[in-house]
């Protein structure tokens, strides 16, 4: 945009002092061109905040902004198709041993859209565990990946080296070695600038298959701004692990970073791991060239546990699919929530129809309270997630800010009873932009485990008064010019 906006100005100049009827028919078309672009903004169905920011960007490059958003669209639509393909024909992989949606109680109308309509089923033979901090994730991570017989899937945002990562490498090496199906998916963004470029060739030497999802390029492209931001860990398809964190030290506080690092993951025991195993097979599809029998990885003979640990539903959210998944399933549960609505987010940056959703439940009686981190790991987006909080606060929310040291739990819980542990957080870039995924849990122990963290972690917190979020008009004026450009964050 910088650039464009040079180059306008240089343009101007030239028309100026050069003049001439070419030059005329040049800007004349540039301009058409941009207005082309913004009657196709404002016919897409995109999320409204996308719309007027397209828009005024346009605007303000009149003759430049045009081709901008026509370059930002360029690539997606094949990346589309495919990935529609891929979930086509792995649908039928997803095939819980039992149909348990009419066993869910009245109001959960979340998980009746996930297996519906998106295919994402609702299993009942499976243990749930909440780990939090990071470090309780470890321990249960380290010991599962030993008992690894068939495969190990692991796809991350973030990979880094460093106490954590070393100790699943070498264990990840040993499987390998002893025959064990190997294979990692990384971003390449989120690890820019923490692993060599070579770094699948480096990992094939043991035996370990890796794909970097999206190597970042230049030109820029809208593709570009579709990250994979999913946690996932499959083994043999019987033990699965998703969540907050990332493989990288500060998630398990051996390096610190804005202080005490408060994440979280859940682990599946049981039928439902096999939900995120295809979840990561897809991706793995997409990126790899050599078929697979995905069918023989899915598990055999006894996986299921005798007793019933509520109703576990993993699924997954695609920035190219309009559904916006986690968008709805959030929405969802903020409309069922009678009594408590408790939301960890780091970043809290809402388009209107969760400001109006949360809102809305605080004013209808709603104990509704959010925890967001005091300490600002990007000063300019936690500035944009304070200037919502006025808002909220008026209507009866009540905000808290992590004191400790930084938040990245993405958690919501309805009544103690329905809940969501997940990557995405409650931004446009996770609910718009980046491939996601969660976990939606009914009547769990996971759910109880998570709802007791929340309040037993508000002692580390301090709450937000409304009378220090009362914006005069140049704070109101900042936060409009935050929020208009809140979806490029």
């Amino acid at each position: 945009m910088v650039l464009l906006f040079l180059l306008q100005i240089a343009f101007f100049a030239a028309l100026i002092i050069v003049g001439g009827r070419t030059w005329r028919i040049v800007s004349l078309a540039l301009h058409l061109f941009s207005l082309f672009a913004v009657l196709h903004v404002i016919v897409r169905s995109d999320n409204a905040p996308f719309k007027l920011m397209w828009v005024v960007i346009i605007l303000i490059l009149p003759l430049f902004g045009g081709a901008l958003y026509i370059w930002t669209r360029v690539g997606t639509r094949a990346l589309s198709r495919r990935l529609k393909a891929i979930g086509e024909s792995s649908k039928r992989l997803l095939t819980p041993p039992e149909d348990a949606l009419p066993l869910l109680p009245d109001g959960c109308s979340a998980a009746h859209y996930l297996q519906n309509h998106e295919g994402f089923p609702v299993y009942t033979g499976t243990r749930t565990e909440y780990l939090s901090p990071g470090e309780a994730f470890f321990r249960s991570l380290m010991p599962a990946l030993e008992s690894a017989e068939n495969y190990i899937f692991l796809e991350f945002f973030i990979i880094d080296s460093g106490a954590m990562w070393d100790a699943v490498l070498e264990v990840l090496k040993r499987k390998a070695a002893a025959g064990v199906d190997v294979r990692i998916i990384y971003d390449d963004f989120g690890c820019l600038l923490r692993l060599p470029k070579n770094y699948p060739a480096e990992l094939a030497k043991h035996g370990i298959r890796c794909h970097v999802f999206n190597p970042f390029r230049i030109p820029l492209s809208a593709v570009q701004n579709n990250r994979d931001h999913r946690k996932i860990v499959s083994i043999d398809g019987r033990i699965a692990f998703t969540g907050g964190l990332n493989m990288a030290d500060e998630y398990i506080n051996e390096k610190a970073r804005f202080g005490y690092w408060k994440d979280c993951a859940v682990r599946l025991d049981g039928d439902a791991a096999w939900s995120l195993t295809v979840i990561f097979l897809e991706m793995w599809r997409l990126l790899d060239k050599t078929p697979d029998d995905f069918e023989a990885m899915r598990p055999r003979g006894d996986v299921s546990f005798e007793w019933q640990d509520g109703f576990v539903q993993p699924f997954a959210d695609s920035p190219l699919s309009p559904e916006h998944t986690a968008s709805r399933v959030f929405l969802a549960l903020i409309g069922r929530a009678r009594s408590t609505l408790y939301i960890n987010t780091p970043y809290l940056i809402l388009d209107d129809a969760f400001v109006n959703a949360i809102c809305s439940a605080a004013k209808f009686g709603v104990d509704v309270r959010i925890v967001t981190p005091h300490h600002a790991d990007k000063p300019i987006v936690h500035a944009t997630t304070r200037s919502y909080y006025h808002d909220l606060l008026l209507a009866g929310v009540r905000i808290y800010e992590f004191s400790d040291g930084f938040l990245h739990s993405k958690t919501i819980v309805a009544d103690g009873e329905a809940a969501v542990i997940g990557t995405s957080n409650f931004d446009y870039r996770s609910l718009y932009l980046h491939f996601e995924c969660g976990v939606l849990m009914y009547g769990t122990r996971a759910v109880k485990q998570l709802d007791d963290d929340f309040s037993d972690m508000l002692s580390r917190c301090q709450e937000m008064r409304l009378e220090d979020f009362s914006p005069g008009l140049f704070g109101q004026l900042r936060q409009a010019a935050l929020r208009l450009f809140a979806p490029l964050m």
